[in-house]
């Protein structure tokens, strides 16, 4: 899928000065950011998750 975005000029220029210190093209950073923004857990898991630990964390450290 392409996808074309809009960067004000100073994101412009970040991204292109990032992707020089990295050597890769500015797409494929962009692209990066977006599957690494992509792949995190929501803050609701992350919230939910976090809930459920601390709730039974008695009973697992029982279990272990």
């Amino acid at each position: 899928m392409a996808l074309a975005i809009e960067l004000n000029e100073e994101q412009s220029r970040a991204l292109a000065e990032v992707a020089g210190l990295l050597n890769v093209p500015q797409e494929v950073l962009a692209s990066a950011a977006v599957r690494d923004l992509l792949s995190r857990p929501s803050a609701d898991f992350e919230a939910a998750a976090s809930n459920v630990l601390a709730k039974n964390e008695e009973l697992y450290r029982r279990l272990a």
